[in-house]
This record gives structure tokens, C-alpha cells and sequence, in this order.
């Protein structure tokens, strides 16, 4: 497998590893400084609505590293990990539907968001550094 190849795996990676430990963490967190009720209780909308918060601006910051890590072509690199969020939303949505963890709004709305958000993250970095956000391979 090419260099170029690897580092484009370990740039979508890393951001996926990124949204996913600093999302867990923050919930964890708020878990333990009861802002959130114990684990074996659904969310409020409210409080849902503030996961939603600070998960956009965590996978905005993933999508931000994945488009720095990239060898080329920032912005697609960025796209694609929001495909692959689109993609593990749908397997949590489908494996939390019946589970009464929340609003039912809550999941469908991180399938929503990923691409846009992940396109957030890639255009901050190509805006920043000014490289190309051309999609092709």
C-alpha cells in the first residue's frame, strides 16, 4: 500500500478516534459531575440539546485534524469522515431506537449533521491555511 494511501487511512482514523474519545469523555464527565442523570436514565431534551452542542464542535475540531493530517486534497478527507460519521450515526440510531435513552430527535440529528459539520471543520482548515479543497483522488 502507498505512503499516501496509509496517511489518508490514519487521517480519517485519527478523527474518527478524536470525535469518538472526546465525546465520551465529556459525556463521562458530565455524568460525573451530575449534569447528566445516571446512565440507566434517558436524557432530557435539554440535556440532549446540549450533547448535540458540544458534539458539533468536537467532530468540527475532528474534521479539522483529519483535514490537517491529509496528504492532499484536505476537504475530501474531511467529507469522507463525514460519510463515516453518517455511517456509525445510522448503526447507533438503529441499536438505541427501543432503548429509551432519550429523545428520539437526538440520534437522527448526529446522522444530519455530519457531513455539514465535517465540512465546517474542512473548510476552517483550508480557509486557515489556504490549501486546495479540490475533491478528486
Amino acid at each position: 500500500m502507498k505512503k499516501a494511501t496509509l496517511k489518508s487511512i490514519w487521517a480519517v482514523v485519527a478523527g474518527v478516534l478524536f470525535i469518538i474519545v472526546v465525546s465520551t469523555f465529556v459525556d463521562l464527565l458530565l455524568h460525573v459531575v451530575h449534569v447528566y442523570p445516571p446512565m440507566d436514565q434517558p436524557l432530557t431534551d435539554g440535556l440532549a440539546l446540549l450533547a448535540s452542542s458540544y458534539r458539533l464542535v468536537i467532530s468540527i475540531a475532528g474534521a479539522y485534524l483529519t483535514a490537517r493530517l491529509a496528504p492532499r486534497r484536505p476537504m475530501r478527507h474531511a467529507l469522507i469522515l463525514g460519510c463515516v460519521g453518517v455511517i456509525l450515526g445510522l448503526i447507533g440510531a438503529v441499536a438505541t431506537w427501543n432503548l429509551g435513552l432519550g429523545p428520539h430527535w437526538y440520534p437522527v440529528s448526529l446522522v444530519v449533521v455530519a457531513v455539514p459539520q465535517c465540512w465546517v471543520g474542512g473548510w476552517l482548515f483550508t480557509r486557515r491555511n489556504g490549501a486546495a479543497t479540490g475533491a478528486g483522488p
